[in-house]
């Protein structure tokens, strides 16, 4: 059983070298753990190497490629697509980049963040827990809008919930992966799941409506019923314009 580390505050004697070290050790660690699939022991050395690193702020995201988040090492599931590489600009004068030591320490930062949280998403999935999955997801798309892995677990973990909404962001993931898939086997995959979210979005969007509905009469007979009344004393009929009259029926 893996035990719970809890990782010096920032300010303390640890440098970002030695945290990024510290975070990688206990990465490969939850890798190992996750081969042998014991899924709770792989969660908490992540959220242990996590616990290393700085905490996410406003423009990382512009700092880390979708080639840098790629994770070599990591948990793998079903179907799932790496990050797609970019090309880099070429740089014009290295002399800006002489803060290329401390900058070059936070983007890896960065993509150790990135791939950390998708790994614990990786276990939530294993472990049959789609919300915190999601929620891992997208802590990690924060660091790597287009960190493929993460978004694929998201949109199977969100397909999995089976809400209006969920569905909703599954079929938003799959259409970003879509856009993004490196081949056409992989691109035809991804329309199937299209295709077959579609009439489970109409259903659920159908049933959770009729549900809402169903409340608000509730309780709008609770109400009424002060007064001897309730919501079928009133009906509703399309006025030919566009709208609906009410009439009042004893």
């Amino acid at each position: 059983m893996a035990e719970e580390i809890t990782a010096l505050p920032l300010n303390e004697s640890l440098d970002i070298e030695s945290r990024l070290r510290e975070a990688n050790e206990r990465k490969a660690e939850g890798n190992q753990y996750f081969r042998e699939e014991k899924w709770n022991e792989a969660l908490v050395v992540y959220r242990s190497a996590l616990g290393f690193l700085p905490p996410a702020s406003e423009g990382d995201a512009e700092k880390q490629s979708t080639e840098d988040a790629e994770d070599t090492d990591g948990p793998e599931l079903t179907g799932e697509q790496k990050s797609i590489p970019t090309t880099s600009e070429p740089q014009e004068d290295r002399t800006r980049l002489d803060v290329n030591i401390e900058s070059d320490k936070e983007k890896e930062c960065v993509k150790a963040r990135a791939i950390l949280n998708a790994n614990i998403a990786a276990c939530h999935i294993k472990l049959g827990d789609h919300k915190l999955a999601v929620e891992a997801c997208s802590k990690a798309l924060l660091d790597d809008p287009l960190y493929l892995k993460a978004l694929h677990r998201r949109a199977t973990s969100n397909e999995a919930l089976d809400s209006w909404t969920s569905l909703t962001a599954a079929q938003e993931d799959y259409t970003v992966l879509l856009k993004h898939s490196p081949s056409s086997s992989r691109s035809r995959e991804l329309e199937a799941k299209l295709n077959q979210l579609k009439p489970r979005i109409e259903a659920a969007q159908k049933k959770e409506t009729s549900e809402m509905l169903d409340k608000l009469k509730g309780l709008g007979n609770s109400i009424l019923g002060n007064f001897g009344l309730s919501t079928n004393n009133f009906q509703f009929e399309p006025n030919g314009q566009g709208g609906y009259s009410m009439n009042f029926v004893r």
